[in-house]
């Protein structure tokens, strides 16, 4: 199990009440112009994957993969997650910077 920067963010993230788990919470806020960052779990499914890739290039939102369903579930407190959606401007920036240097 990876301990690192990018899940303690997202843990901070959750526990301010910024982010929302789930495809159809982590969806919603994308349509709503809400998520500030999409992350999905390298191991979820094809469709996930390019689900959230294509909505997120449509709608400007930066997305990566990142983690496995269990280390995103793990760091927000929750069961197993294959997305996230991060809707702090100032929070998605710092984990975009982790991510670029990852």
């Amino acid at each position: 199990m990876k301990s690192d920067r990018i899940l303690s963010l997202l843990g901070l993230s959750a526990r301010s009440r910024n982010l929302v788990s789930g495809e159809f919470s982590t969806e919603k806020a994308v349509k709503a112009g809400k998520a500030e960052l999409v992350i999905v779990s390298s191991d979820a499914s094809d469709n996930t994957k390019k689900l959230f890739s294509d909505k997120c290039r449509f709608y400007g939102i930066p997305f990566y993969l990142y983690g496995t369903k269990a280390e995103l579930g793990r760091a927000i407190g929750k069961e197993i997650r294959s997305s996230v959606a991060v809707m702090d401007k100032g929070l998605a920036e710092t984990i975009i910077k982790r991510l670029e240097n990852s």
